[in-house]
């Protein structure tokens, strides 16, 4: 920011100078005399004051002493600046003329806020890297390498965005070296630099939670709220970007202004000799500095909202790890998923709209301004529509909250069922149950699909009021201006036409800016109220070994264990339980005796105890259902564990995975597909008593792990695992296997929640009719109840060191095979017209885009039709007033009627297409063989039918129409400035084919970087689904902090690629204006060359000074559609069984 206000401090500096020197030699040579001193003085003492307050602002960057006087300066040439800035508006307005002294005047103001900003924050902008370096906040993420933080700190590794200067950051030149890349390569993830560390998750996650701690300590009574919290966060970059976004408005007022003063050098009304040249150079570098200034305000607003989605997408993966029993009964696996995937999101795109709600009121305001100097007292009638059509839209609001929030609510019903069918499509196909589940997600959709439809249908009301309220402004206001004896001409006429366009803007942007808010206050209330829901409270149920020889490993002493708070009869009752180190304790009884919620209770997991329950030492845990992150073999037996081959070659031994290693094509390398898909049950349970053993903790509890392997395997496992590596551990072991439980220190007979009896097995069997009847249930069963599966479990040991020569073995025998787990397939290179017409194929596609198409063109032929009508008759003296007005006022409500129709079939084509498509995606899935599932993560298939499956349900058709309609828009103005200006082809043309090879140069890395952050998404998704699942035995094995850093991994894989494309998309709009700015300039340029006539220079400019709008929004929409039309593609995979 420093540098930002020392260059254009010196700019304005030196402009300033220039100008009063010009105007010194001018009244030299022309009247031999410097008097009046003021015209020129005034400017070289502006000048000399600015360039020296750039230069003390610059030499503040390096010492950060004795300030308090470039403070008072800075106060002094604020207040200085804001009163030259107010008078040389008024006097333009008033004087029907404008001075290039006047529009430095009104550059001046920004920047003035700018070096005031600087002086009383730069100090604290200065320290920041050294205290965050200081402070440790950040640590390299698992897989960074030992020398992670030197990687970071070296120039060498630092992301092109943190070494870039002022210059190069304004005008995005540091991000060349990426375009240019992508144009000579098809771009690939190693190929996208890093995020600055300020901009990664674990970064956003710690500086969140650092300002959260110092407002719960300012307020002890309430907890601060999450909005507050952002702003207090990120409230520099707010204001930064706000400030941005108040030199874009100022600079876009100036057109009217600009506008005002051309048309009065056409009419032969010269201030002085060089007018038109002097305003052409000044209309260049205002539109120039307002696309500079729009830029940085969109790309920072863009970083802003990346850092929220990365902070709440960690935040709601550590809650995840921490929720209660009750609070998981609130919220289903699928709707943790869409906080992430879903409205993270939307709260991450809001900050992008955060300044649209004052710096469109402020703009409104101005073009009001100057409208009433144009047309005088009518200024009221139009300031009546536009304050009607607000509050015309206000219940609409309110109703359009209530079905987004609605909406949403069904979304969750839908997601939570399509999560369910998808975790447990093998079963589903095996009894044959597809037609039914996917009857029931259906009708969860056509319930989701009613509130879509009322969304969508509110939408487009909206656009219809706000689309139509400057025909109706305009209409109204020419009426009050016959009424009120206002005379019309060409000067006062085209002026009001283009405060009209720059007042239409912020009315048009107003159904966004609600859709936006309503979006993310929904979105954020359903994250708040998941982030306060209920945690465990197991603080006391562990307590770590200090070294100390210890008389017990486990103690219980409870009246009361439960899951619910409210429940009538508690879970287990009377547990009275001590473990000595070393005990071998088995825990025995019928199915829902409370055996598993015993095991629950040791490791925390039950909420409400009654009692005392503690641990002493590390505790390893074997779950009764296998859960098997995806990953390889050997990365779920260490699970975030250094590897050390000899433990490692005994957990392999131990746990009989000898054979089965041998029989696998990557040895111990092979990934696992998820939930362990394409191991056997067994092999699934072996691997989670190999990941327990590595850990080699203190206490282990292990679940029934021998439900799902045969009578041999059993046994072979309990005398080499349990009696054999397990042998000076404390174990608690689950099981129906009374064959085993002659070798346990106890035995715990469990019946109802209680035990009945704690004994050796003998004991038991003289003393216990209960034990005696289990005992004799399961001899009458044996051999029945499991089948055998294959014998790879023969006893056999690994020679030393020859863990790895199998692994090179398999690898190398294996080279042509594959992983199970497929990486995600993407389109490269240029698409072509592929993705639209393979969207508008679905339900009418085509013809819904052809008549909305066609209403825009007939809506954007009748504004040319309007403002030729106008041009041509304003300065007619055979046409009245009231015909004029009359005549155009017809013309535009007419035009109301297209809008509408406009709106009615761009409903009908997102409505058709997106449930065509649900209906195609959901058919595909449950057609798809079980080698597709397989192969493919359940996050990846989740990101599909909720991300991107939303995008398209609301946003897909929008975008697309209104790309065909800013691109009509384009060259309809174009056409028009060609018609009245035929010079004007000779650059119309080169800048047409400039833009057209500009936006080829960059849609090759632009559409790379789009697919590449469609495709890491699902990585989030992935690992949440996984962690949901398995989250039990995370906590189980303190590896709670792995896994967040794992995700965290995760999110900045994502973020990089959405922060890389973002920014390449405004490294392209900008280049775009600058030739829109060139256009414009060379047309002005022209006519002041060629002397045309006032209404023909007001057609010209009216039309073209605000054209780059359309150029930007078909460069964003284009690639807008892209990213949301993965999900056709994703269809015709091969999924058909």
């Amino acid at each position: 920011m420093l540098n930002s206000a020392a260059f254009l401090n010196g700019s304005l500096g030196l402009v300033y100078l220039g100008l009063g020197i010009w105007i010194l030699g001018e009244k030299l040579i022309e009247e031999n005399t410097i008097l009046p001193l003021h015209g020129w003085l005034e400017n070289l003492l502006q000048g000399f004051t600015w360039f020296f307050l750039g230069l003390a602002v610059r030499f503040r960057k390096h010492q950060l002493l004795h300030i308090t006087g470039l403070r008072l300066c800075s106060v002094l040439a604020f207040f200085t600046a804001g009163f030259l800035c107010v008078t040389s508006i008024w006097e333009a307005i008033v004087s029907d003329a404008v001075s290039v002294k006047m529009i430095l005047d009104v550059i001046s103001f920004p920047a003035a806020i700018l070096s005031m900003f600087s002086t009383f924050s730069g100090s604290k902008y200065a320290g920041t890297d050294s205290e965050i370096d200081g402070a440790g906040f950040y640590a390299p993420l698992p897989g960074e390498g030992g020398s992670g933080g030197d990687k970071i700190n070296s120039d060498a590794s630092l992301p092109p965005f943190e070494k870039a200067g002022f210059i190069s950051r304004l005008t995005f030149w540091w991000l060349n070296s990426l375009i240019k890349k992508g144009k000579e390569k098809t771009l690939e993830d190693n190929d996208i630099p890093q995020l600055r560390r300020e901009d990664r998750a674990e970064m956003c996650y710690l500086m969140f939670m650092e300002q959260q701690n110092k407002q719960k300590n300012k307020r002890s009574s309430d907890s601060p709220s999450i909005l507050s919290t952002i702003f207090l966060w990120q409230w520099k970059q707010i204001l930064i970007s706000g400030f941005y976004a108040l030199i874009k408005v100022l600079t876009l007022s100036t057109g009217p202004l600009f506008l005002r003063a051309f048309i009065l050098v056409a009419e032969g009304k010269e201030a002085f000799e060089y007018e038109g040249y002097a305003l052409t150079g000044g209309l260049f570098l205002t539109k120039c500095l307002e696309s500079l200034s729009e830029r940085q305000w969109f790309f920072q607003t863009r970083l802003i909202g990346l850092q929220v989605r990365s902070f709440l997408s960690a935040a709601i993966y550590q809650k995840q790890l921490k929720l209660s029993n009750a609070a998981k009964g609130l919220y289903s696996p699928g709707q943790i998923i869409n906080f992430v995937t879903i409205d993270a999101y939307k709260i991450g795109e809001y900050p992008y709209w955060f300044h649209q709600i004052w710096s469109t009121s402020l703009q409104l305001c101005l073009a009001l301004l100057i409208i009433y100097y144009s047309v005088g007292l009518a200024t009221i009638a139009a300031l009546f529509v536009v304050i009607l059509t607000v509050v015309a839209n206000s219940p609409m609001g309110k109703l359009q909250h209530k079905y987004q929030k609605t909406l949403m609510g069904t979304q969750d019903k839908r997601l939570k069922a399509s999560t369910e069918a998808l975790t447990n499509m093998k079963i589903l196909k095996l009894y044959a149950l597809e037609t039914h589940f996917k009857n029931v997600i259906e009708g969860l959709r056509k319930e989701e699909f009613k509130w879509l439809s009322s969304v969508l249908s509110q939408r487009g009301y909206n656009l219809i009021l706000f689309w139509s309220s400057p025909i109706v402004v305009s209409a109204v206001t020419f009426s009050a201006c016959y009424f009120l004896g206002t005379t019309l001409s060409a000067s006062n006429v085209f002026t009001f036409m283009a405060s009209l366009r720059i007042a239409q803007e912020p009315i048009r942007l107003i159904p966004d800016v609600i859709t936006a808010f309503i979006e993310a206050r929904v979105s954020l209330d359903r994250i708040a109220k998941f982030l306060d829901a209920p945690e465990l409270q197991n603080k006391h149920v562990r307590k770590m070994c200090d070294g100390k020889e210890l008389e017990e490993s486990i103690f219980i002493k409870s009246n009361r264990i439960s899951w619910e708070d409210n429940s009538t009869r508690a879970t287990l009752r009377n547990i009275n339980l001590v473990v000595k180190p070393g005990e071998k304790v088995a825990i025995c009884g019928e199915v829902g005796s409370g055996k598993s919620t015993l095991l629950a209770a040791i490791l925390g997991e039950v909420p409400h105890v009654n009692g005392i329950v503690r641990v002493y030492g590390k505790t390893a845990y074997v779950s009764q259902t296998a859960w098997i992150p995806t990953g390889t073999i050997r990365e779920n037996i260490l699970f975030g564990s250094a590897m050390h081959p000899y433990r490692y070659r005994e957990a392999i031994e131990k746990c009989a995975l000898v054979k089965d290693l041998e029989m696998l094509p990557f040895g111990d390398l092979t990934e696992i597909g998820e939930r362990g898909v394409n191991l056997s049950g067994g092999q699934k349970q072996r691997v989670q008593l190999a990941r327990a053993l590595y850990q080699d903790a203190d206490v282990y509890l292990l679940d029934d792990p021998f439900s799902a392997v045969d009578a041999h395997t059993a046994t072979s496992l309990f005398n080499e695992y349990v009696m054999g590596a397990l042998s000076t551990k404390t174990v608690i072991l689950v099981t129906h296997q009374v064959d085993f439980l002659p070798a346990f220190d106890s035995v715990l007979l469990m019946s109802e929640g209680e035990i009945l009896k704690a004994a050796t097995f003998d004991q038991l069997m003289h003393s216990s009719q209960e034990f005696q009847d289990l005992v004799n249930a399961h001899n009458a069963t044996v051999g029945s109840e499991r089948q055998p599966e294959h014998d790879s479990t023969q006893k056999s040991k690994i020679p030393k060191g020859e863990i790895q020569k199998i692994n090179t073995e398999k690898q190398l025998r294996d080279t042509s095979g594959e992983q199970l787990i497929k990486k995600e397939e993407r389109e490269t290179g240029d698409t072509g017209l592929k993705p639209y017409l393979q969207y508008l194929k679905y339900s009418k596609g085509f013809l819904y885009f052809f008549l909305a198409s066609l209403s825009h063109v007939i809506f954007i032929v009748g504004q040319l039709v309007q403002n030729y009508w106008l041009a041509a008759n304003i300065q007619n003296s055979s046409v009245s007033q009231l015909k004029l007005i009359a005549v155009y006022t017809g013309i535009g409500l007419s035009l109301s009627l297209f809008l509408l129709l406009r709106s009615f079939f761009v409903v009908l084509l997102g409505l058709g297409a997106s449930q065509s498509i649900f209906s195609t995606l959901l058919s595909s899935l449950f057609r798809a063989p079980m080698s597709f599932y397989d192969s493919t993560p359940l996050g990846r298939i989740l990101s599909r039918v909720s991300s991107d499956l939303s995008v398209v349900d609301l946003e897909v058709a929008f975008k697309f129409t209104f790309a065909v309609a800013a691109t009509m828009n384009t060259y309809a103005s174009f056409g028009v400035l060609a018609i009245l200006a035929w010079e004007l082809v000779f650059v119309i043309l080169p800048t047409i084919y400039l833009s057209i090879l500009i936006q080829r140069y960059y849609f090759a890395a632009g559409k790379e970087l789009m697919r590449i952050n469609g495709t890491t998404k699902s990585f989030v998704a992935s690992h949440l689904s996984e962690s949901i699942a398995g989250a039990m035995t995370i906590r189980a094995f303190g590896d709670e902090d792995r896994h967040l850093s794992k995700n965290l991994g995760f999110i900045d894989m994502n973020a990089s690629p959405f922060f890389y494309s973002f920014t390449a998309n405004e490294w392209l709009i900008q280049r775009l204006e600058i030739l829109c700015a060139i256009v414009l300039s060379s047309s002005a340029l022209a006519l002041t060359l060629l002397h045309t006539s006032a209404s023909k220079a007001g057609r010209c400019f009216s039309s073209q000074i605000y054209n780059c709008f359309s150029l930007v929004h078909t460069a964003q929409l284009h690639l807008n559609l892209l990213v949301c039309l993965s999900i056709p593609k994703y269809q015709f995979s091969k999924m058909k069984s």
